[in-house]
């Protein structure tokens, strides 16, 4: 089960340690990709891409690795905070605007023909990656909510005054 493909060296070292984490947790499982495939509803070649550390996990194949090897809680929780530190430092992508994603660059951006591409050495600063694929909608951060419309003031006010005022009638009404 310990035949991996070596790692990149220009991979960070946050990614190094957590892709090494998750390879010894899937080996614990003893399953093969396409088994793991079946029981995490994350394919096999997902998690070849996972493995071998050309794309990020999403959070929730870490967390469905983390049940299949039937790990405690303390550790699962572990392995969140190495996923939180290995997504932030994942290298983005190298792309060239109007090319197609998918062929290695040289150093000038030319396309080498028959190369896949290889991820950049790490990202700029505060570098967001466009569409964060480690992110399902369900873990995104909530957006900031908006203030109230005047709207939905105006509404509360009219029904406060109608129930100030039904109150009023119905004590002269008893009075």
């Amino acid at each position: 089960m310990g035949a991996w493909q070596p790692l990149p060296d220009d991979l960070p070292s946050e990614v190094r340690h957590f892709v090494e984490q998750l390879r010894q947790l899937k080996d614990r499982t003893g399953l093969s990709l396409v088994a793991l495939g079946a029981r995490t509803a994350y394919s096999k070649s997902s998690w070849q891409r996972y493995l071998n550390a050309t794309q990020p996990p999403p959070r929730q194949a870490v967390v469905a690795l983390c049940r299949v090897a039937g790990i405690g809680k303390d550790e699962a929780e572990r392995f969140g905070v190495r996923w939180e530190l290995a997504v932030q430092a994942w290298p983005k992508p190298v792309t060239v605007p109007g090319k197609p994603e998918g062929a290695a660059r040289d150093a000038g951006g030319a396309e080498v023909p028959g190369e896949p591409a290889r991820p950049s050495g790490g990202r700029e600063d505060d570098e967001e990656y466009e569409d964060d694929p480690t992110l399902p909608w369900w873990d995104a951060p909530p957006k900031k909510s908006e203030p109230p419309s005047r709207r939905l003031l105006v509404v509360a006010v009219a029904l406060a005054v109608a129930l100030v005022l039904a109150a009023v009638l119905g004590a002269v009404a008893l009075g």
